[in-house]
């Protein structure tokens, strides 16, 4: 398939490429994203690609490395603007997440406190349920542009979750699309379930992370997305029953069906594995089908290995030129608990795996039963790894907690034993669960980071929650609730 087709294409008709047509990653580059104003900063991109198919991809829209931060300053009244484009077409045209969710026109309020995106329409598709939050910064000299890659399912039968793209002037106030995205200017569904019967996405998709990639050959337009994400079919993972202590399911769905009183497969543990997808500009994608025979980037360990039952939320990190690492999780039957593992690539498709580098807290922790969903990046200040992540605690309850290394390997330290973002209270919109942890680093040390997670309340309700460290204290969080808050979060 021509490479350049790919951005052109609709997304009812996402193609695959094989593994050969990628070209290895040589070292970072540093690139002017053609969307930026006439005097744009110069931003450094974490890893390149030369070309693909000998085709030129025209990166439309924004393009740097993953969590950027300049000196530029924040636009601290930045109102939320409807999208540009003056061709959006009809059927993913952008809708405001203020008229698509009742529960943020109270945000204000103690019980929407946190709350940035909300459900879409009932009928739409990402109307049942929401998460796992991939966020990304874009900045120039004169403009701020935020992206959030998110899944989404809608009522009905298996296989109705897809991964939609969701845009912003300030990370708070998001701009959906009504449908799929048909232009590189919009909002909307990017990418279904594979429909090819081998394939092993062909139940779930879920985005776990955004590399963009570039080349130093060629020019600047050529950059493209690295999209990674978790994929499921019908295919169970073996696990024994007696090896559970809690109520297991792989993927998480908390969407109550109104009708049959049922969820989509509480309980169900499918066998999840890594993929990888391309686009030029973040909405058009294309699967890549690596070596193993469903496609995906690399199988689940052996019988006795711990990561045996499936592979979920592969995370990358770019470390130096040639090493990138992914941070995913699995369950470990031996020790019944969910716990995080590493794998190392030179070019990001092959992959090494080298075992696992985290498990579950002591008793009574709030991680006590396993850790899930982690978010690595490098942290400007100190150079250190920061890694948020998914607790599971002995009755089921999800928090996120935070952990530490100065290699980004094996040598992890928590930073507390208590959870670093908890369950709101009784009334909150996420009483039920926090998870799917996404860090953004901010420019100045007053601002600090960003938390984006996954939030579940009354019914199994999801929404996509924010919250804002202490200045520059990554080891405390709250709740955003408003600009007023502190100045420029």
């Amino acid at each position: 398939m021509d490479a350049a087709s790919v951005g052109a294409s609709s997304i009812k008709t996402v193609k695959s490429l094989s593994i050969s047509t990628i070209p290895k990653i040589t070292s970072p580059t540093t690139l002017t994203p053609p969307w930026l104003s006439t005097q744009p900063s110069m931003l450094t991109l974490y890893a390149s690609i030369s070309n693909l198919r000998n085709s030129v991809l025209y990166l439309t829209r924004c393009s740097t490395k993953p969590d950027t931060n300049t000196d530029n300053e924040i636009d601290q009244n930045s109102a939320f603007e409807s999208n540009s484009n003056p061709k959006t077409s009809k059927s993913s045209a952008p809708v405001s997440n203020e008229a698509l969710s009742s529960s943020l026109s109270t945000l204000s309020s103690s019980s929407s406190s946190g709350l940035v995106f909300g459900l879409g329409p009932t009928n739409s598709w990402d109307g049942a349920e929401i998460g796992s939050p991939v966020v990304k910064r874009f900045l120039s000299d004169e403009e701020e542009r935020w992206y959030m890659w998110y899944h989404g399912r809608s009522k009905g039968k298996p296989g109705s979750e897809a991964i939609g793209l969701a845009v912003s002037r300030n990370g708070i106030h998001w701009e959906r699309g009504g449908g799929p995205t048909r232009s590189s200017g919009e909002a909307g569904l990017a990418m279904k379930c594979s429909t090819d019967w081998w394939a092993f996405d062909t139940e779930s998709i879920r985005p776990c992370e955004v590399v963009v990639m570039s080349s130093a050959k060629v020019r600047a337009a050529s950059a493209v997305y690295w999209l990674y994400y978790t994929g499921c079919s019908s295919e169970k993972a073996e696990i024994s029953e007696d090896s559970l202590k809690f109520s297991l399911e792989n993927p998480e769905r908390f969407y109550i069906d109104e009708v049959n009183g049922e969820n989509g497969g509480v309980g169900k543990i499918s066998k999840s594995l890594p993929g990888l997808a391309i686009s030029q500009d973040g909405r058009h994608w294309a699967r890549i089908e690596a070596e193993h025979h469903s496609g995906a980037l690399f199988d689940v360990g052996s019988e006795r290995e711990w990561d045996s039952s499936f592979i979920a939320s592969p995370q990358v990190v770019f470390h130096v030129s040639g090493d990138l690492r992914m941070y995913y999780h699995s369950f470990d039957a031996e020790n019944g608990e969910f716990g995080i593992g590493i794998a190392r690539s030179r070019d990001g498709i092959r992959w090494v795996k080298l075992g696992k580098i985290m498990g579950g807290g002591g008793s009574g922790c709030f991680d006590e039963f396993g850790v899930m969903n982690a978010r690595v990046v490098r942290n400007q200040k100190d150079g250190n790894y920061v890694m948020a992540y998914e607790g599971i605690a002995a009755d089921g309850r999800r928090s996120i907690g935070l952990a530490v290394s100065s290699d980004g390997l094996k040598n992890w330290r928590r930073f507390h034993d208590e959870a670093t973002l908890a369950p709101s209270a009784e009334d909150g919109w996420d009483n039920e669960g926090v998870g799917s942890p996404c860090l953004v680093q901010m420019d100045r040390d007053s601002d600090g980071w960003r938390l984006y997670y996954k939030g579940v309340g009354n019914g199994g309700r999801t929404g996509i929650g924010m919250a804002v460290s202490e200045g520059s204290d990554i080891r405390s969080f709250r709740r955003w609730t408003g600009f007023n808050y502190k100045k420029g979060i």
